[in-house]
C-alpha cells in the first residue's frame, strides 16, 4: 500500500510509525536475494526522473535473521536500501513506536544530502522467497521535525 506525498526532509526529517509484527516470514534474510522477506517494511521513495529505473528508495524493515542496525542493499531490487530496525521475534505482537532520522540515514546510504523531496511512503509485508506467512498490522506515520 503507498501513499504520495510531498516531504523536505531537511525540516521534518524525522519518520515515525507504530507497528505490531505478529509473524515472522521462515527464514527471512534481507542480505539474501533467495530469502529476501520481512515481517513489516515501510518504504520511503525518493523520486528521480525517470523514476521507475532512479528512484532511491529506504526500506525499513524488521527482519527474521539480519542483525538490528545492519544496513544492506537489496540483491532484488536495485534501487532499495534496507535499514533493519527490528530483527527476530523477541518483541514480536507488541505494538512498538519507531523513530528514524530519514536526513541521516540518506546520508549515510548515499553519501549525500538528498537533492529531493519524499515522493511516496509505503507499508507492506514480504514472505514469497521463503514460501512462508507473514502479518503485520501499521499505525500512524508521520514526518515530524526534531
Amino acid at each position: 500500500m503507498s501513499k504520495e506525498v510531498k516531504v523536505d526532509v531537511k525540516r521534518y526529517p524525522l519518520l515515525q510509525w507504530r507497528w505490531k509484527v505478529v509473524t515472522l516470514p521462515r527464514g527471512g534474510d534481507s542480505r539474501k536475494k533467495e530469502a529476501d522477506d520481512q515481517g513489516g517494511q515501510i518504504y520511503v521513495t525518493f523520486p528521480r526522473f525517470p523514476s521507475a529505473v532512479r528512484s532511491r528508495v529506504i526500506g525499513y524493515v524488521w527482519d527474521t535473521t539480519a542483525p538490528a542496525g545492519t544496513i544492506v542493499k537489496s540483491e532484488k531490487t536495485g534501487t532499495v536500501t534496507y535499514v533493519i530496525v527490528r530483527s527476530g521475534d523477541a518483541e514480536t505482537g507488541r505494538w512498538l513506536t519507531e523513530t528514524r532520522n530519514v536526513y541521516e540515514d540518506y546520508k549515510r546510504i548515499y553519501g549525500e544530502e538528498p537533492g529531493e523531496e519524499v515522493g511516496a511512503v509505503s507499508v507492506a509485508i514480504d514472505s514469497n522467497d521463503t514460501h512462508s506467512a507473514a502479518e503485520a498490522f501499521i499505525g500512524e506515520i508521520l514526518f515530524r521535525k526534531p
